[in-house]
């Protein structure tokens, strides 16, 4: 694998998206079950790391960082290193899927609403035939029910675990737990469920392709999300050039 770029001080692995898919299908195909931490960050993910030392904590305890959108890209940039590929989480995550559906892997989707972990659940198997998912659960839990849950979770004998909590209680939440559950690999994956739900819609591959599929959230979810990119964006930016 490749080396790792320091960005508002989270360790972030530069690495192409076919090592990143090969990683974490080693991971899933070990015998050995330990659990791994996967976290993707991104400029909002980055802003919250900088001014929360226990947060920056948790993300450099994963056993990798991957870095999604062009913000993390011009960070890197301004280090004098090129990042090898955008890790995009909403394609990242698929693209694994794909790649990895002849390893029969079975899959536990943990966040949302209940509504929404149940309809991902659903569509995954219509565009995946075949593939195994073996428990969903809304994603808004607690700490007595965060128990029940891992044993329900260990017991499903998941490989990957997908946990859809945002930032940064998915992370959190994944470290908090990772020593008590029995799954190889568990991926921080953000508003993906909303989109295999059709909550969100992706936008099209030509404003990806410039990197500002950030405007299509924020044109859907303006309320919610006009203050990380708004607001955010800019800070970032300023936090990157003075590091």
């Amino acid at each position: 694998m490749n080396s790792t770029v320091r960005i508002l001080g989270v360790g972030v692995r530069n690495t192409t998206k076919t090592e990143a898919i090969a990683l974490m299908d080693g991971w899933a195909s070990s015998d050995e079950r330990e659990t791994r931490q996967v976290f993707i960050v991104n400029a909002h993910t980055l802003n919250l790391a900088y001014t929360d030392a226990d947060y920056r904590e948790v993300l450099n305890s994963g056993d990798v960082v991957f870095g999604d959108g062009t913000g993390v890209r011009m960070a890197a940039r301004l280090k004098g290193v090129r990042m090898l590929d955008n890790l995009v989480g909403t394609d990242l995550v698929p693209d694994f899927i794909e790649a990895t559906l002849d390893r029969g892997y079975r899959y536990y989707l943990l966040g949302g609403t209940p509504d929404t972990a149940a309809r991902a659940s659903a569509k995954l198997q219509t565009l995946y035939p075949g593939i195994r998912i073996v428990g969903h659960h809304g994603g808004y839990v607690d700490a007595e029910l965060s128990r029940e849950l891992v044993s329900d979770i260990n017991a499903s004998s998941a490989d990957v675990l997908l946990v859809a909590m945002g930032n940064p209680l998915q992370e959190c939440w994944i470290h908090d737990h990772h020593t008590a559950l029995r799954v190889p690999v568990c991926v921080g994956v953000g508003g993906l469920f909303d989109h295999w739900a059709g909550n969100l819609k992706r936008a099209p591959m030509w404003v990806r392709r410039m990197g500002v599929e950030w405007l299509q959230i924020l044109a859907q979810q303006p309320g919610r999300k006009w203050r990380r990119y708004v607001l955010g964006n800019p800070a970032f930016l300023y936090r990157a050039l003075r590091s």
